[in-house]
């Protein structure tokens, strides 16, 4: 399985939210009930224009469509679609902030190959070559095991009060750039 990654285009939009769904809608099960699930992909989960026009989002193609999707941001918005964002997001300052780690999701299909660990090495990488020197993201439930696994560590366990009244338990987390990334 040699999957090319390459960063996203406006044309992949459309396909990446669609991944988004199947792998939210699956993946999340057994962490988040329906309705959880469901108020999330309408007020959260989402396709962040703003990383794809900065060209930091990235996907895998697969056969078929992207296989996963992530990306990382210099950015101050630390998680959500463009559903949740306001029109400006000021840059980081590398010396000073972390870099964000955002929205990564793999199709149910091809969950557990080793995806989301190339997405991570692409997005720590270019952090790094950027002048970042740690990451920080706020996980879903059923990403905390995947994020602990790449050596991030729970700062925060916090919750999100949906418009609907629906609330999505998260967690922020942190890691340092070092190594091959720094």
């Amino acid at each position: 399985m040699d999957f090319p990654l390459r960063p996203a285009t406006p044309a992949d939009v459309p396909a990446v939210a669609a991944l988004i769904d199947r792998s939210v809608r699956a993946l999340s099960a057994g962490y988040y009930t329906d309705a959880q699930i469901e108020s999330a992909l309408r007020y959260v989960f989402g396709v962040d224009s703003q990383l794809v026009r900065d060209g930091t989002y990235y996907v895998i193609a697969a056969a078929g469509g992207p296989a996963a999707a992530g990306g990382w941001s210099r950015r101050r918005t630390l998680h959500g679609g463009d559903q949740t964002k306001g029109a400006e997001d000021p840059s980081l300052d590398p010396a000073a902030d972390p870099a964000r780690i955002r929205a990564f999701f793999a199709d149910p299909a091809w969950a557990r190959r080793g995806l989301g660990r190339r997405l991570f090495e692409a997005c720590a990488a270019a952090a790094g070559a950027a002048g970042f020197r740690s990451l920080e993201l706020m996980a879903t439930l059923p990403g905390v095991p995947f994020y602990g696994a790449l050596g991030f560590a729970a700062v925060e366990r916090t919750a999100a009060t949906l418009p609907d009244g629906e609330v999505l338990a998260l967690v922020r987390m942190t890691r340092p750039l070092s190594g091959d990334f720094a």
